[in-house]
């Protein structure tokens, strides 16, 4: 069974933030949630705030579905916002960092290695 949305973003949140620190991550993931909102309105409903000295993020409900389907369009989405920010920020770096997580290996979230470089 595929790993489901919000397993996948704790993945990625998890790896940013201990490439580049919860406020970045935060600050970033946000960013794209924003940018991304257009396409998918459900990012609407992932909350990224700050809770004493901690980030804490909340997802979308459909996120907590592992079907792989519609309720990855969303993460999709964001991801794909995510990673211009991230290049233009690290160059292949926090990318590649990513993509050594087996969670996110051979999901199609993230560009192949030859589209890295």
């Amino acid at each position: 069974m595929a790993p489901s949305a919000s397993f996948l973003f704790m993945s990625v949140w998890d790896g940013l933030a201990d490439l580049l620190g919860t406020a970045a991550t935060a600050a970033l993931l946000r960013r794209a949630a924003s940018r991304a909102m257009a396409r998918a309105p459900e990012l609407a409903e992932l909350l990224i705030v700050r809770r004493d000295l901690e980030y804490v993020y909340t997802l979308p409900p459909a996120w907590a579905r592992a079907d792989g389907g519609s309720s990855d369009r969303g993460l999709r989405q964001l991801v794909s916002e995510l990673v211009p920010l991230l290049v233009e920020l690290t160059g292949p770096v926090a990318i590649a960092h990513l993509a050594q997580n087996p969670a996110l290996q051979g999901r199609g979230l993230l560009p192949a290695r030859e589209e890295r470089s």
